[in-house]
């Protein structure tokens, strides 16, 4: 664990203020679930709650099935990480930070696809490899009406079309309804 040298005291209703400079750094932003957790020492942590990566193994299989299916790599994420990958470079992309510009993507809703050489390719992480993929989908996971993440289809050299589109939108409905539960 990492000291910040910041003190905050808790005010009479049990609060704490997180700074603003920590929030800023960790993408925690108004409304966001918070999980805490408390250890032996008393210490108490906060986390950025994911109701995705409560999936963890069903999404990694879930990623699998999608990825042997479509034949490309794929990718299911929450509105921070990579939660889940199949189908290649595992190791560029799991629990790596999205980008910014994914996020933005994810929060209009729609399913999104895109090579490198147009002007609306979002890259996937904060920091975009250009050799792994040229092509992108990017289909919202929608649950109760929050959008809570994505899956991602990428590809070198295989453009997304319409097949690709269908089979990553019934993933995510198939997600979505199961954070419904």
């Amino acid at each position: 664990m990492k000291a910040t040298g910041i003190v905050r005291r808790i005010d009479d209703l049990g609060r704490i203020v997180i700074p603003k400079e920590i929030r800023r750094t960790l993408r925690i932003r108004e409304s966001d679930p918070l999980e805490i957790f408390t250890d032996k020492e008393g210490e108490i942590i906060l986390k950025k709650y994911s109701p995705i990566g409560e999936l963890g193994t069903f999404a990694k299989e879930y990623a699998d099935s999608l990825a042997k299916s479509a034949g490309h790599i794929t990718c299911i994420v929450d509105k921070d990480q990579i939660i889940a990958v199949s189908g290649g470079a595992k190791k560029e992309f799991m629990e790596k930070h999205i980008s910014a510009n994914l996020e933005n993507m994810i929060n209009t809703r729609n399913t999104h696809i895109s090579n490198r050489s147009e002007s609306d390719f979002v890259p996937i992480l904060e920091d975009d490899d250009e050799t792994i993929y040229n092509h992108e989908l990017i289909t919202p996971i929608i649950s109760e009406g929050d959008v809570l993440g994505a899956i991602i289809m990428l590809s070198v050299d295989k453009k997304m079309g319409e097949v690709e589109g269908k089979l990553a939108q019934t993933a995510a409905g198939f997600l979505g309804k199961q954070l419904e539960q």
